[in-house]
C-alpha cells in the first residue's frame, strides 16, 4: 500500500486547503460548530471509541495507555471502517477531526497510529 498522508486537527481549527479530505471521528456532534462551518467531507461515527469506552476514559491522562490499548483492541475488529481511511489516506491527504481540548491524549492519536501500522503492515 501506499504511504498514508494522514495528519490531526481540531475541529476548532480553522479550515484550510492543506487539511485535503476531512473526516470527522468524534461519535458526538461537537458542540458550538454548525454542520457548514465544519467543512466535512465525511463524519465516520463507526470508527469511534465504543461509549462504554469513552465513558471509562473520561479525558483522564492517567489512563490513557490503557485506553489506547482498549481502542486499539476495538479497531482490530472495525475492518471495514478502517480499510475505508486506509483507501481514502492513500489517495489522498485525510485530516482526522476531533473535538477534545487534549490534543495529546486523545482517540484521534490512537486511531492515526493505527492506521498508520495497519498500512506499513500491509
Amino acid at each position: 500500500m501506499s504511504t498514508l498522508n494522514l495528519q490531526i486537527k481540531r475541529i476548532y481549527e480553522e479550515q484550510s486547503d492543506e487539511d485535503g479530505c476531512r473526516v470527522l471521528v468524534d461519535r458526538l456532534w461537537p458542540r458550538g460548530v454548525s454542520k457548514e462551518d465544519a467543512k466535512l467531507d465525511k463524519w465516520m461515527k463507526e470508527i469511534t471509541p465504543s461509549p462504554e469506552l469513552r465513558k471509562w476514559f473520561d479525558h483522564d491522562p492517567d489512563k490513557f495507555q490503557e485506553f489506547k490499548k482498549r481502542y486499539e483492541h476495538e479497531l482490530a475488529s472495525k475492518e471495514e471502517p478502517v480499510e475505508k481511511l486506509l483507501d481514502l489516506a492513500g489517495d489522498q491527504k485525510v485530516t482526522l477531526l476531533y473535538a477534545t481540548k487534549d490534543e495529546t491524549h486523545n482517540h484521534a492519536i490512537v486511531l492515526k497510529e493505527f492506521l498508520e501500522k495497519a498500512s506499513d503492515n500491509s
